[in-house]
């Protein structure tokens, strides 16, 4: 592993997607420190998708302190660990923020970000997981959190857009562009050997990565 050069290693996706299961295998893999939002532990998510105009704000406010807490914490851990994997960017807490949030909203939670102290570790690599919104919507369904049962199609729609946005502009580490709409990297080894490949094959710039299912 250390001949790839790959350090850090982050997964993104919009919800659903599998990121943080991809995560969690690369780290098995590499036998790394794992950090992974604590989605669970946001008071105010189920409101969010109950009512989403009410609770934006709250909602997007915890993400952000917890998320700048995470990375903090991990850029302070050991330092000697030879990989380490994560399943965000904190730069994705402002694309849920635009969004999520009117323009009155997003001009405070932009001041509340700026005096913020987020010195996140630049990734090696960043492994961006794409899938249409119907596949976004049954995999959702299939894992049945409580909370999400309540996701619209339209939110994921946007979040979709987003993403694809910020993804076409990103150039501040090498990234992998996965379409993960017919893989199960998870499931099939087969599948997540070939995207593993692809992951320590992939040095510079931006990489397109179109798989085809293997078939057990």
């Amino acid at each position: 592993m250390d001949k790839h050069n790959l350090k850090y290693i982050v997964v993104e996706g919009p919800i659903g997607v599998g990121k943080t299961s991809l995560a969690q295998r690369l780290s098995d893999e590499f036998g790394s420190t794992l950090l992974l939002e604590d989605v669970d532990d946001n008071p105010f998510l189920e409101r969010f998708y109950q009512n989403p105009r009410e609770a934006a704000l709250s909602t997007q406010l915890y993400f952000l302190l917890q998320r700048t807490k995470q990375l903090q914490e991990f850029k302070q851990g050991d330092i000697f660990t030879p990989v380490r994997v994560a399943d965000f960017l904190i730069e994705k807490d402002r694309l849920f923020a635009q969004v999520t949030l009117n323009a009155s909203e997003y001009e405070l939670y932009e001041q509340i970000y700026s005096h913020l102290t987020i010195d996140a570790p630049k990734p090696d690599l960043v492994v961006y997981l794409q899938a249409p919104v119907e596949v976004l919507l049954q995999r959702i369904r299939k894992r049945g959190r409580g909370y999400e049962r309540l996701v619209e199609t339209v939110y994921l729609e946007q979040l979709n857009e987003a993403y694809a946005k910020f993804f076409y502009d990103y150039n501040d580490a090498p990234c992998l562009i996965v379409n993960a709409s017919d893989i199960d990297f998870i499931n099939n080894d087969k599948d997540y050997e070939q995207l593993l490949g692809e992951i320590l094959n992939t040095e510079a710039g931006k990489r397109y990565f179109n798989p085809l299912p293997f078939v057990s």
